[in-house]
């Protein structure tokens, strides 16, 4: 290890060492707007915090995180559909490999989970994989906006919110209730209606596994004592497990299901009774 490399993680450590000490004997104390249980409350039922949405109406922070989260997604998509695709090559750089292996992994789960149609499934838990990890991913910038009260407030995930992974869970099912139709008719939609429960399962374990690192987080934030360095690795451990636990958990989930009622499952030949009977009385004598 060269000189230049050990003096720089030296400066480095000091600098952690230097954030802990301010933040353990800082006797600053600045003033919050709200207690940390009406923090906490809001967190889950989101009815103090909102957010003036173009004079339209007053709606919750997490709406917003997903008209942008989006918006972004859209625009990456068309630029890279433009500019990157036209341009992949047979040899594979390092940025055509990353795409091509983020698009494998749920080509994969839908050709493993579903080998009678999975073309539609694909391209379905590609989109929703995608949608659940940036969405988590957005946590991490701390994007601002500021609440019809004056204050500032980082805006959530956009699935850290009830409505939102209700969505999600209910999109997922109907997904899957399609693909039943599209097989099975009848029959499919009686195999999806037998899972009744599935929505509410795919919903409130995604918005409970977002919720509980979100309020970690802001927890730790909360406190002028453990606002250094902790933060960045409580808020990175938590929202990057997440985004990424969650995306696989529902894709799988939704490719397991939808698998189950689209398979087709061959009727056998009715033989008519007579038929039966002459074969028995043949056979004994």
């Amino acid at each position: 290890m060269t000189k230049k490399k050990v003096r720089n993680i030296l400066i480095g450590c000091a600098l952690v060492l230097i954030a802990m000490c301010v933040g353990i004997f800082s006797l600053y104390d600045p003033e919050k707007h709200e207690s940390v249980k009406a923090m906490m409350k809001d967190a889950v039922l989101h009815d103090e915090n909102r957010i003036n949405f173009f004079g339209i109406a007053e709606v919750d922070p997490s709406l917003v995180s997903g008209y942008i989260v989006t918006a972004f997604l859209l625009i990456v998509a068309l630029l890279i559909r433009i500019f990157a695709i036209p341009k992949f090559k047979d040899v594979p750089g390092k940025f055509q490999m990353l795409i091509e292996t983020w698009v494998g992994v749920f080509d994969g789960l839908a050709k493993g989970n579903s080998p009678h149609r999975n073309k539609a499934l694909g391209a379905y838990l590609f989109t929703a994989g995608t949608y659940i990890f940036t969405g988590t991913m957005f946590e991490l910038f701390g994007v601002q906006g500021i609440t019809t009260a004056g204050h500032s407030i980082s805006l959530p995930a956009p699935l850290a919110n009830i409505n939102g992974a209700m969505s999600m869970g209910i999109f997922s099912y109907l997904f899957i209730l399609s693909g039943g139709i599209a097989a099975n008719k009848l029959a499919g939609v009686g195999k999806t209606l037998k899972e009744f429960s599935l929505p509410v399962s795919m919903t409130f374990r995604l918005f409970g596994a977002l919720l509980s690192g979100m309020l970690t987080t802001e927890l730790v934030y909360y406190y002028i004592t453990l606002s250094f360095v902790l933060p960045a690795i409580v808020g990175v451990l938590f929202t990057v497990l997440h985004a990424l636990i969650q995306a696989y958990v529902l894709t799988m989930l939704t490719s397991f299901y939808y698998g189950e009622v689209s398979e087709i499952h061959e009727k056998k030949p009715r033989v008519k009774k007579k038929k039966v009977k002459k074969q028995k009385a043949a056979e004994a004598v």
